[in-house]
C-alpha cells in the first residue's frame, strides 16, 4: 500500500490553527491589542469598520519591530516572549504562543507597518491567505499599525456563521473592554464607522471603570483590597442594591490579564449570600497578583482558562476579601436615627469594625471574618423613654403541635419592665408590624423575620454540633432512592446537629424518631425529603455551602405555618429576636424583611 500520511502545507495548517484563534472579529482585536501592550505602548487607537468584517486597525506606540521581526512574527509560533519551555511558568506577557499574527493571516488581508525608534525608514508588509505580497520600506511613525481587511475572504463558509453588525460589535466591544479595564495607564481609543465610542485617559483603576461604564458607577464601587504572602486582591465590588436581574459587569483579572472562572465567581457570589436575591447578579472587577509559577495559562489558545495551583487557598481569599469589603464599608442597610454617644459601639448602624487585622499582615487567615458588632442597645432606636430594657435569652420558644410558632408564656420571658406603651406596635392585616422609631417607624414583614431567625438559629445549631429535638409518638420509617439515602448517611451529622433522630434501617430505609423542636412541618418525611432535594440541587465542595443550605431548607420550613394574629408582647419579642440576628435586615435568599420611614419622607408626602 501507498503511505498516506503527509504534511499539511503551512497555510492549511494555520487556516486550522485559526479556527481555535480567530472566531469572529472580537478575536482579532482582543489578539492585536494585547500585543500592543507587550510592545509597551501607551496610546493604541482601533478602528472597525462594519463590526470587524470590512476592516480591523489597531495603531500603538510601541516599541516597533526591525525588518526581519516584522516577517518573522506571521510564522507560525514565533515569538518574542519566551525561547525555552522553562520560561512559561514565569511569564507575564499576554501574548506567548506565536499563533495570533498567523492565524489572522491565514484568513485576512493584513498589511503592516511598524518602526523602531533608531530606524529612519519603517517596514510595510502585504500578506494575503499566508502568501507575502510585498514587503518595502515606508515612512511611518514609531510604534505598529496593522490593518485587517476581508475577515475570512478566503473561508466562505466560516463567514456564513459570523452574526448581524450589532451583536458582532458587542463582542468587539467586550474585548476592548477587557484589555482597557486591565491597563489604566494606556491611553485607549475605539471608533466604529468613523465614530468614536470611547475616549479613555490613562488613570487608576477606579477612574477607568467609571470613564468606560459611566459616571454613575462611581458610587456603586466598593474597594476590595487584600494582601497574603501568597496573593494580593485589589479592585471593585458593586454594591447589593445595584445587582442586575442579568449577568452585569464581572470582570477578573489574574496578572493583569483577563480570565474566566465560575470557581472564582462562586467565591463572590457567596460573599453577597442574604445580601442579594439568587436570580440577581453583583458586579466586580477584581485584580489578582500571584507568582506566575502558581498558574497554569497554556491551556487554551484564547488564554481565558487558567488553573491554580492552590485553588481552594485562591477561593478562600478572594471570598473573605469580599466579605471584608461589604463590611468594612457598611454596605448592609441600617436604620437612621441619632444614637446616644454611649450607644455607639453596640449600635447596629455602627459601620466600624472593631480588632480587623493589618491589611497586607502575612499572618492573616483567609477565614478569620470581622465579627458583627454586639447589637446591644439597639432598642434605644424606638421611645422607649427612661424605661428599662431587660435582655433575655435568644432561644426560640419550644413547639408544640396545639401552638403557633411564636406563641410563649408572657410571665416568663417579660420583654419590657413596666408598661409596654411607651414602645408602640401594630399589626397590619396579619402580615405586617409597625413599630415607632424616634425618627419616623419600621415596618416589618412578620413572615421573613421568622424566616432569618430560623435560619440564623438553625446555622448556630449546624456551627455548634448539636439543636434541641422533640420526640415522635409514633417513629415514621422511609423509603429511599439510592440517591437520597447516600446523600442522607453523608449529611447524617448536620441532620442530627438540627435536631434530626434519624435511624438508618436495613437496606434504604430509615426512621425518623425525633424532628428539630421548632420545625412548623406535619409531616416528617416531607421536611426531610425536602432537605435532601434542596441539598441535591445547591450541593457544593465546601461544608459552609451545605450548612446553609439545610439552613435555608429549615427556615422555609416555618413557613408552612403561617403567622395571623400576634400579641404586643409577640410582637415585641419577635423584634427583639429579629435584631438579635446578624443580619436583620434580609432573608437567606435576599428579599427585605423591613422598611423604614423617615419623618422627612412623611412631611414631604403630606406637603408640609
Amino acid at each position: 500500500m501507498s503511505d498516506i500520511i503527509r504534511l499539511l502545507p503551512d497555510h492549511v495548517a494555520n487556516q486550522i490553527a485559526a479556527g481555535e484563534v480567530v472566531q469572529r472579529p472580537a478575536s482579532v482585536v482582543k489578539e492585536l491589542l494585547e500585543n500592543s501592550v507587550d510592545a509597551g505602548a501607551q496610546q493604541i487607537t482601533v478602528v472597525v469598520k462594519d463590526a470587524g468584517r470590512t476592516l480591523i486597525q489597531v495603531t500603538d506606540d510601541g516599541q516597533g519591530m526591525s525588518p526581519t521581526d516584522a516577517r518573522t512574527s506571521f510564522e507560525r509560533h514565533a515569538t518574542s516572549k519566551i525561547r525555552q519551555a522553562d520560561e512559561l511558568q514565569t511569564i507575564r506577557t499576554k501574548g506567548f504562543r506565536g499563533e495570533a499574527l498567523a492565524s489572522i493571516a491565514a484568513i485576512a488581508q493584513v498589511e503592516l507597518k511598524t518602526r523602531q525608534e533608531a530606524d529612519e525608514l519603517g517596514t510595510r508588509i502585504l500578506i494575503e491567505g499566508s502568501r507575502v505580497q510585498a514587503q518595502e520600506a515606508v515612512a511611518c511613525p514609531v510604534g505598529t499599525s496593522i490593518h485587517v481587511r476581508s475577515l475570512f475572504f478566503n473561508v466562505p463558509a466560516r463567514r456564513q456563521f459570523l452574526k448581524s453588525d450589532p451583536v458582532e460589535m458587542k463582542h468587539v466591544i467586550e474585548e476592548f473592554q477587557r484589555v482597557a479595564l486591565a491597563h489604566p495607564g494606556i491611553r485607549f481609543r475605539l471608533l466604529h464607522n468613523e465614530q468614536e465610542l470611547f475616549h479613555l485617559e490613562p488613570g487608576n483603576e477606579r477612574q477607568r471603570v467609571v470613564h468606560v461604564f459611566g459616571r454613575k458607577y462611581d458610587e456603586r464601587l466598593v474597594p476590595v483590597e487584600e494582601a497574603t504572602e501568597f496573593l494580593k486582591v485589589e479592585g471593585f465590588i458593586t454594591k447589593p442594591e445595584f445587582a442586575k436581574r442579568s449577568r452585569g459587569e464581572q470582570y477578573f483579572f489574574v496578572n493583569r490579564r483577563f480570565i474566566r472562572s465560575p470557581y472564582l465567581e462562586h467565591a463572590v457570589r457567596r460573599a453577597y449570600d442574604e445580601l442579594v436575591a439568587r436570580d440577581n447578579y453583583p458586579g466586580w472587577f477584581l485584580f489578582l497578583e500571584l507568582d506566575p509559577s502558581w498558574i497554569d495559562i497554556n491551556i487554551h489558545p484564547t488564554k481565558t482558562e487558567i488553573k491554580f495551583r492552590d485553588d481552594r487557598a485562591v477561593y478562600a481569599i478572594v471570598h473573605a476579601a469580599a466579605r471584608r469589603a461589604l463590611g468594612r464599608h457598611n454596605i448592609t442597610p441600617s436604620i437612621d436615627f441619632e444614637p446616644e454617644p454611649a450607644l455607639l459601639q453596640g449600635s447596629i448602624s455602627s459601620g466600624t469594625v472593631q480588632g480587623e487585622p493589618p491589611i497586607g499582615s502575612g499572618r492573616w487567615n483567609p477565614h478569620q471574618l470581622p465579627e458583627r458588632p454586639s447589637s446591644a442597645g439597639w432598642q434605644q432606636l424606638f421611645d422607649l423613654g427612661s424605661e428599662r430594657v431587660v435582655q433575655h435569652d435568644e432561644q426560640l420558644p419550644g413547639h408544640s403541635p396545639d401552638k403557633e410558632w411564636l406563641q410563649a408564656d408572657h410571665a416568663e420571658r417579660p420583654i419590657l419592665h413596666g408598661s409596654s406603651n411607651h414602645r408602640p406596635v401594630f399589626q397590619l392585616l396579619g402580615r405586617y408590624i409597625l413599630a415607632q422609631l424616634k425618627s419616623g417607624f419600621v415596618v416589618v414583614d412578620q413572615q421573613r423575620a421568622v424566616e432569618r431567625i430560623m435560619y440564623e438559629r438553625a446555622m448556630r445549631s449546624l456551627e455548634k454540633g448539636g439543636g434541641t429535638s422533640q420526640a415522635q409518638l409514633f417513629p415514621v420509617t422511609m423509603e429511599l432512592t439510592a440517591p437520597d439515602h447516600a446523600l442522607l448517611l453523608a449529611i447524617l451529622p448536620e441532620l442530627h446537629a438540627l435536631g434530626f433522630l434519624v435511624e438508618p434501617l436495613s437496606g434504604r430505609s430509615v426512621a425518623v424518631n425525633g424532628m428539630p423542636a421548632e420545625s412548623g412541618a406535619e409531616d416528617p418525611a416531607d421536611l426531610l425529603e425536602q432537605l435532601l432535594e434542596q441539598v441535591h440541587n445547591e450541593r457544593g465542595s465546601l461544608k459552609a455551602d451545605r450548612h446553609a443550605t439545610l439552613a435555608r431548607g429549615m427556615a422555609r420550613s416555618a413557613m408552612n405555618q403561617p403567622i395571623k394574629h400576634l400579641g404586643t408582647v409577640e410582637m415585641h419579642d419577635l423584634i427583639d429576636r429579629l435584631f438579635a440576628c446578624e443580619m436583620p435586615y434580609f432573608t437567606p435568599g435576599g428579599k427585605p424583611i423591613l422598611i423604614t420611614y423617615g419623618l422627612k419622607e412623611l412631611d414631604e408626602r403630606f406637603e408640609r
